[in-house]
């Protein structure tokens, strides 16, 4: 089978409660050349009858999705991630349309070989949390009816992963609009930042446990659109590393009696 561009992504179901959803968008997946269907801990039989009567030819890809308990699971080595919902977001991170923000998933000539990207839809009764809309660093809105503006699961999967098929025949993948795209860092990596920072945070009290979540959605916003590269990666986790053995130590000087303050040191 030759290569297809659509190979590199994987279409993630967080929640799943309905078969006639999952079974559905396994067979507009296979309908449009996608291959990769993750289901987040799915709150239904997504291999029963219902759902494989959906999947008619496409048994096979749903077959072989993968079940991961957790959203960071399914995103563990992706490098670049996108969300649907119809719920407007700050101004620096606004919805985008389909056709604007899907090409950003396809491979990029900078891109290492084997990279994963993603594109993830909600529980059909709640769609994506802010938690969970926290992985991503693009948001899908498909535009709809203002007095119903709720599309059913397997629909909004079969409008991406249309607009997705339309990408590779005859067009020009888009450049990114807000994201950079050298060297992209797994997302596991930005997690391991971005919990790096809150225990710095917390511990000099620039942070609160009870305002922790909302202040540092504020830095995953500003990190993903600052898109750091590899090594950019390595040198904030060495700072925050270093800020921390320093905090220790003067905490531990200042405990100590017998040592020497940092400011008798100084002097």
């Amino acid at each position: 089978m030759p290569f297809s561009p659509l190979s590199a992504i994987r279409i993630i179901l967080v929640a799943p409660a309905g078969p006639l959803n999952v079974g559905s968008a396994a067979r507009v997946m296979a309908n449009m050349g996608l291959s990769q269907l993750v289901l987040v801990n799915p709150q239904c039989n997504y291999l029963g009858a219902a759902a494989r009567r959906m999947a008619v030819h496409a048994l096979p890809l749903l077959e072989a999705a993968r079940v991961v308990p957790t959203l960071p699971d399914a995103l563990a080595d992706c490098h670049r991630a996108i969300a649907t919902t119809a719920r407007p977001r700050s101004p620096e991170t606004p919805l985008e349309l389909p056709e604007a923000v899907l090409p950003w998933l396809l491979p990029w000539p900078e891109d290492p070989p084997g990279l994963s990207t993603a594109l993830i839809f909600g529980p059909e009764d709640r769609g994506l949390s802010n938690a969970e809309l926290n992985y991503a660093q693009r948001f899908l809105g498909i535009p709809s009816n203002p007095e119903y503006p709720s599309l059913n699961l397997a629909q909004a999967v079969a409008v991406c992963c249309y607009e997705l098929g339309r990408c590779i025949q005859g067009r020009s993948p888009a450049p990114p609009v807000t994201v950079a795209a050298a060297n992209p860092i797994p997302m596991a990596q930005m997690e391991g930042l971005y919990q790096q920072l809150e225990t710095l945070l917390l511990k000099i009290e620039y942070l609160y446990p009870h305002t922790s979540a909302s202040r540092m959605e504020k830095f995953r916003r500003f990190f993903n659109r600052a898109a750091p590269t590899n090594q950019e990666l390595a040198m904030l986790r060495g700072i925050f590393r270093q800020m921390a053995w320093a905090l220790d130590t003067i905490a531990e000087s200042s405990s100590d009696p017998e040592k020497p303050s940092v400011s008798d040191s100084a002097g």
